[in-house]
């Protein structure tokens, strides 16, 4: 159950194509969004959709599979934890953010057939 405590799988589609940076020569890292969506039905009955966009970033191998497999509008599945951290902004102002780092990434689109 160790694996449950801190434990995000998502299936959603790319916003944008991963950013990319690559430093101490060797070191890579990516940043991307996804959306998901889901469907349900309001009190009234009425069928209603709504989009969430999540923050992901990728180390190493991960980053690496980003940066070659990985553009706007993919289909993919991951899997990682939840992260907080906070930083200070140049007029003293905090801002938080909620991310989730990838531990696997499953890329679910279907390939093209010539």
């Amino acid at each position: 159950m160790n694996s449950l405590k801190n434990s995000v799988r998502l299936i959603g589609y790319l916003g944008d194509d991963p950013k990319i940076r690559k430093f101490d020569g060797d070191k890579s890292v990516a940043n991307f969004n996804i959306a998901t969506k889901e469907n349900f039905r309001d009190h009234d009955g009425n069928k209603k959709s709504e989009t969430t966009w999540h923050k992901l970033v990728a180390w190493g191998r991960q980053a690496e599979l980003a940066e070659k497999y990985l553009k706007k509008g993919s289909e993919i599945a991951v899997e990682g934890k939840l992260t907080n951290h906070s930083y200070e902004d140049k007029n003293k102002e905090t801002h938080f953010i909620t991310e989730i780092v990838v531990n696997d990434i499953l890329l679910l689109d279907k390939k093209e057939v010539n």
